[in-house]
């Protein structure tokens, strides 16, 4: 078990280090609790500000806890000059501290009035992509004894690491256009593709952060009106669609909103295989939102009972609750 446990760690860094052209950015299952992470042209949706704080453990059943993922935002409009701000700080950790990635980024978007309800909203996105290797965690084939595993008494042969981070400019743009019914929008994410490559003799196999591609959209169908003691009752279907370089992935699901109470499903495939069913719980009252959804891992042979499913918590807090009942014409409530 000693030897699997580290066998799989020195994958995982070859597949990372040395195939960064099949690397994939992470992605909230709650994507709705995190727009920011989508696309930029969801920045200010809120006339006051809105913070969005996201974790998500996937694979929880794996040694090491395989993959870890945080993020924290804050996004406002400012209606005068129709413009919204935003900042998102996020980490992805892989391994247990033996990749790391660290995202400081700003948000800009800038709303255009088309007329009959319709609007559109141009987002930008500009920061810096930190990646890191703990460096300290390595271990080669070559220090792999045949019982003990890794016993900590093998020395490697492999040459040391000596820049084991590295920081890059990343930028993205996108846009959604949406009226009180429907919402429709794209992201293109690393349009610089940042060169984020450790070692000089591994540049040639790789063209930069590949460019992520997004698709995504869905309608609002509001059930009961609510009003400023009463959340409205809604359902929302939505579609969202990824890809980046040849992996693609595709979410079919819907949310909703009960009163205090919301709740929403998705089916996760990535065209290859059924990926994941994901369930939705959550809570919403006064501003404040706390949701709880579970990955259950289907159609592969990472079974459920192998990867321990995905857990993700998201909490939201939005200040409009106390101004006078807001109308924003739009469509955009499961993201607030």
């Amino acid at each position: 078990m000693k030897f699997f446990h580290f066998k799989f760690f020195y994958t995982l860094l070859a597949l990372i280090v040395f195939n960064q052209v099949q690397a994939q950015d992470p992605i909230f299952s709650q994507f709705y609790a995190a727009p920011l992470q989508i696309n930029p042209a969801f920045t200010g949706n809120t006339y006051t500000p809105n913070i969005a704080l996201n974790a998500r453990n996937q694979w929880s059943g794996w040694p090491g806890s395989a993959y870890a993922t945080y993020a924290a935002s804050v996004d406002q409009f400012i209606e005068p000059l129709n413009i919204g701000l935003g900042f998102m700080a996020s980490s992805d950790n892989a391994g247990n501290g033996l990749f790391i990635i660290n995202n400081l980024t700003g948000f800009f978007s800038y709303k255009v009035d088309l007329g009959n309800d319709w609007k559109v909203k141009l987002g930008v996105e500009a920061g810096f992509w930190q990646t890191r290797i703990g460096t300290d965690l390595l271990v080669f084939g070559d220090q792999l004894d045949v019982v003990e595993g890794n016993n900590g008494k093998i020395p490697t042969a492999e040459e040391a690491i000596l820049n084991n981070s590295k920081t890059v400019l990343d930028i993205s743009t996108g846009l959604i256009i949406y009226n009180p019914v429907f919402y429709a929008g794209f992201s293109l994410k690393h349009i610089n593709t940042p060169n984020d490559v450790f070692f000089a003799s591994s540049e040639e196999f790789v063209t930069g952060l590949p460019v992520r591609y997004s698709v995504h959209t869905g309608a609002q169908i509001i059930l009961k009106e609510g009003n400023k003691r009463k959340l409205s009752t809604f359902i929302s279907p939505n579609i969202l669609f990824e890809r980046q370089v040849d992996v693609n992935q595709v979410n079919i699901g819907a949310y909703g909103g009960i009163g205090a109470v919301f709740a929403g499903a998705w089916f996760r495939h990535t065209f290859q295989n059924a990926d994941a069913a994901i369930a939705l719980i959550g809570f919403r009252q006064k501003g404040l939102k706390i949701g709880y959804s579970y990955d259950f891992t289907v159609g592969s042979s990472l079974t459920n009972q192998l990867s321990g499913g995905s857990h993700e918590i998201s909490v939201g807090i939005n200040f409009d609750h106390n101004r006078r009942k807001v109308n924003y014409n739009d469509c955009f409530e499961l993201f607030r």
